[in-house]
């Protein structure tokens, strides 16, 4: 279920540009992959607030029900929750800095976005170029087409007032933003719930030496 949960978290933060400024719209969203659709398999919702976002993730395929990955982009820290176990897991932030996934959830200049998207290390020696002002979903966007180093194409639109890719296009993924719903998102969804004891990872890796 982790990697389940990881890979979830990773489905937006892949193609979002890198800068020093949060999104400054508080807002809620359904994540829909669009390039692997399957049955069973419902949309991802992701939480926005302030500092913190928060990605849940229903499959009724699965047996030990749903989760959520919890992320704070102040302290740099993130946790997983398992609903099913009643138990949270608080993960080594060195798995996420490895990856830059911090980053890819701060969002800068939407209407000049290429040149932070050419820093990121996974697309340096690539190309980036604006396409301009599409609507997608009847929301206000700019599109930004581009190869990363390895020469893969793909495609962002950016939301002018969200500061947040809405869709996405690439060789091996592609998605979007559904149900957008901007406005203040209650606090008890980035806490971990009374009731959730503390998962020992730690211990748990030493058994399984």
């Amino acid at each position: 279920m982790l990697r389940s949960m990881i890979r979830i978290a990773g489905f937006v933060a892949l193609l979002v540009v890198a800068s020093v400024a949060l999104a400054q719209t508080e807002f809620s969203a359904d994540v829909v992959d669009t390039a692997r659709q399957k049955q069973g398999k419902g949309p991802t919702k992701v939480y926005f607030g302030k500092d913190k976002v928060r990605f849940d993730a229903q499959d009724s395929r699965d047996p030990r029900g749903g989760g959520a990955v919890i992320f704070d982009l102040t302290h740099e820290s993130w946790i997983v929750l398992m609903d099913q176990q009643h138990m949270y897991m608080e993960m080594p932030t060195k798995m996420m800095e490895s990856k830059g996934m911090f980053h890819f959830f701060k969002t800068g200049d939407v209407e000049n976005a290429c040149s932070e998207w050419l820093q990121q290390a996974r697309n340096k020696g690539g190309t980036c170029h604006k396409v301009g002002s599409e609507t997608v979903n009847g929301r206000s966007t700019v599109k930004y087409e581009g190869t990363n180093s390895s020469g893969e194409a793909g495609s962002m639109w950016m939301d002018s007032k969200l500061r947040f890719p809405v869709k996405w296009e690439g060789k091996n993924n592609g998605g979007e933003l559904q149900n957008i719903k901007e406005g203040s998102q209650p606090a008890s969804l980035f806490e971990i719930p009374a009731d959730y004891k503390k998962f020992d990872m730690g211990g748990m890796m030493k058994q399984n030496q």
